[in-house]
């Protein structure tokens, strides 16, 4: 059932990561001269709420798609009485 969610939440992670692929070529904000707040022009608060767009899919990347497996396989404690090589 783990791998079921976790595919089905790396499916939606492409999903939201080409969208926000397509969004960021904002073209149709380039000629607009208009300010937000009064100071910050409309281009740059595009891309700092992008910024923050793109935050949001890495947390939901961390928490709904993190291959469990491997963090398990990384927490094993390793045998002291295992004297191979790591090369």
């Amino acid at each position: 059932m783990i791998d079921t969610q976790s595919s089905s939440g790396s499916k939606l992670v492409w999903v939201f990561f080409l969208l926000l692929f397509f969004a960021h070529q904002d073209f149709w904000l380039w000629s607009d001269d208009s300010l937000v707040l009064g100071f910050l022009p409309m281009g740059l608060a595009y891309h700092a709420l992008f910024s923050v767009a793109c935050s949001c899919l890495w947390a939901f990347a961390c928490f709904r798609s993190w291959p469990e497996k491997l963090e398990q396989w990384a927490d094993e404690a390793v045998d002291p009485d295992d004297n191979r090589s790591a090369s």
